[in-house]
């Protein structure tokens, strides 16, 4: 999930995403000792043999900083702390002027110590995930008991330390009642960003997890609430109908102003899968995102400058006139565009409509189908 310095994304224009990503994920590694099952990796315990050695990442880290706006890495998994060699990935890039983030799991592999070399190492941000508003909760969703009061440990810990902190928690049907709740507890977190990732069937989780577009549009009016209450920055991953949402609600009440609780909703730049983001998997593969598995390039035997830029999936991607159905007649088309990794979980075609969205564009009849929700 993203993880966004706000200065980084007030610096990135709509123009600058054909030709750098604001976003690179890149996926040190599959082993994690959790075991989520939701999991976009399926994770396991041990390392993939066929991952990229620290010459190769040092080699990616190099290509990253050729594009002509450094995007921001993060450096994700799996729990990235299950490589020996992390914390000198971490100020290899940093010397090379990319801004890194890092999401490790809650396991004991984050103690204070661990912690607070991420901070001297340079991560700028530090995102852990939380789907619940409870230990029953969020423990049965991640496989491991404790692993609920790990994360709030790790939380206070970078706290403590000054080390900027962001909660992801992904949204299924089992954990979408406890928004309300997540949104409380986080309030005495001290965090500055909720990124709230509604699931795609990819990796271990499977379509029955995902929300309807009746359920999805009453998350969003929950997160909606709660970003007028909190201190925090909220925004959504693979939910890009909810930048339709806030713009609805603004029209509706534009004497409220809530510009700086929502990132990057003010800069129509439309961010999705492929268009300011890619992903670079453990062994190389380059997607335009984690929840999209569509290879685009193998690296190192292709650039990943060169994917990002000149692939036809990713150019596709970028251009709006591309999509279908309901999502091309759209009036929000370039604000939003619907999550391009459901519609193709959903199709196999990453340019058909959003499917869990409800909203019906202005004049458009979608003759002979049912309304989606």
């Amino acid at each position: 999930m993203a993880v966004m310095p706000v200065n980084r994304w007030r610096e990135y224009a709509r123009d600058d995403v054909n030709d750098s990503p604001l976003l690179v994920f890149y996926e040190t590694t599959q082993a994690c000792d959790l075991a989520c099952t939701h999991c976009r990796a399926c994770a396991q315990t041990r390392a993939n043999p066929c991952e990229l050695s620290t010459d190769e990442s040092r080699r990616l880290i190099e290509q990253l900083a050729e594009f002509p706006k450094p995007p921001m890495l993060i450096l994700t998994g799996g729990d990235p702390l299950k490589r020996q060699d992390i914390f000198e990935l971490i100020e290899y890039a940093k010397d090379r002027n990319l801004d890194v983030s890092i999401t490790p799991a809650a396991t004991d592999l984050a103690t204070d110590d661990a912690i607070q070399r991420l901070l001297d190492a340079g991560v700028s941000r530090m995102a852990v995930s939380l789907d619940g508003a409870d230990a029953l909760m969020h423990d049965g969703l991640r496989g491991v008991s404790g692993s609920f009061r790990r994360t709030l440990e790790m939380l206070r810990s970078a706290r403590d330390i000054g080390l900027p902190t962001q909660v992801n928690t992904v949204v299924t049907r089992a954990n979408w009642h406890q928004i309300d709740g997540l949104a409380e507890l986080l309030a005495d977190e001290g965090i500055v960003l909720w990124s709230v990732f509604f699931v795609v069937p990819v990796g271990r989780a499977v379509a029955n997890y995902s929300l309807s577009g009746e359920e999805t549009e009453s998350v969003f009016a929950t997160l909606w609430a709660q970003s007028k209450r909190q201190g925090y920055l909220i925004k959504t991953t693979e939910a890009p109908h909810y930048r339709r949402f806030v713009q609805q609600q603004r029209k509706a009440s534009p004497s409220h102003d809530n510009e700086k609780r929502q990132p990057g909703y003010g800069v129509p730049i439309g961010l999705n899968d492929g268009k300011g983001v890619m992903f670079v998997s453990h062994s190389g593969m380059i997607h335009p995102s984690g929840f999209m598995p569509i290879v685009c390039g193998i690296f190192p035997f292709d650039s990943v400058v060169r994917v990002y830029q000149e692939s036809p999936v990713f150019r596709g991607l970028r251009d709006a006139m591309r999509l279908e159905g309901k999502c091309h007649a759209c009036e929000y088309r370039n604000l939003c565009g619907g999550s391009r990794a459901r519609a193709y979980a959903a199709t196999g075609n990453p340019f058909s409509q959003e499917p869990t969205c409800v909203y019906l564009p202005k004049g458009y009849e979608q003759a002979g189908v049912e309304n989606i929700g």
